[in-house]
């Protein structure tokens, strides 16, 4: 059953706003469906794991602060089986939550209060994540050894033969390094390329996300053969 804010819009892109604070939600609804979103609100953890299973969104916005459990709860849940972009919209401003968002499998972290417009940025942008093209270059590109095989053009990657999920940001950041393999890639160029031009000092989001893909991708994510850290610059894929 969806909320009263559901938009009846089949064709539109889905948003699924999960927030307890019903005035909060509701504002963000009318702004997103004046842009021709369509929009659900889901006030409870539980119900917003129905809404992502039942109604498919294309995008969730996650408040962490909910009435019968942590949003983290939701985002775990959701993570074990959807790539869905999930923006967390919170007011915990503590970096050490940031960065357990971000390591729990969030797209995105935006901290109450914000400004409508940048949120409506933010969504915009992982949007369009979602939905382009592997681009220029698309190709089979695989290690030395034939321990990673990346197939650009399905967006897909094997590690010693089997396939691994990536979120969509981790495979945004694996085709970036793979584009620029042999040369270092400064932490600024990464952010702008995977995040956006506004993003300049969120250099913890690479930190997390690194980390993830080495422990995804590597044999030894302590001691990585492929994805390098340039000390204090950036970061270099080797094949």
């Amino acid at each position: 059953m969806g909320s009263p804010s559901d938009t009846t819009a089949s064709t539109a892109t889905r948003i699924l706003i999960v927030e307890d604070d019903t005035a909060l939600a509701q504002a963000i609804a009318i702004n997103l469906k004046a842009r021709s979103y369509a929009t659900r609100v889901a006030t409870s953890a539980t119900q917003a794991l129905v809404d992502v299973s039942d109604w498919a969104p294309d995008l969730v916005l996650l408040d962490l602060g909910l009435p019968d459990t942590s949003g983290l709860g939701v985002l775990r849940g959701t993570r074990g089986w959807s790539d869905v972009p999930i923006i967390v919209v919170s007011a915990r401003h503590e970096q050490a939550g940031k960065i357990e968002a971000l390591d729990s499998g969030a797209d995105d972290y935006v901290t109450k209060p914000f400004a409508m417009g940048e949120l409506l940025a933010r969504v915009r942008a992982a949007l369009r994540r979602r939905s382009a093209p592997a681009g220029e270059g698309a190709a089979q590109i695989s290690t030395h050894d034939g321990w990673l095989r990346f197939d650009l053009a399905a967006g897909a990657v094997y590690r010693d033969g089997a396939p691994v999920r990536l979120s969509p940001n981790q495979w945004d950041i694996v085709t970036y390094l793979l584009r620029h393999r042999g040369r270092m890639v400064s932490k600024l160029d990464l952010l702008h390329a995977v995040w956006g031009d506004n993003y300049n000092r969120e250099t913890n989001y690479l930190r997390v996300y690194i980390s993830q893909l080495r422990h995804k991708l590597e044999r030894d994510p302590k001691n990585p053969a492929h994805i390098l850290t340039v000390p204090g610059t950036g970061y270099r894929f080797e094949l």
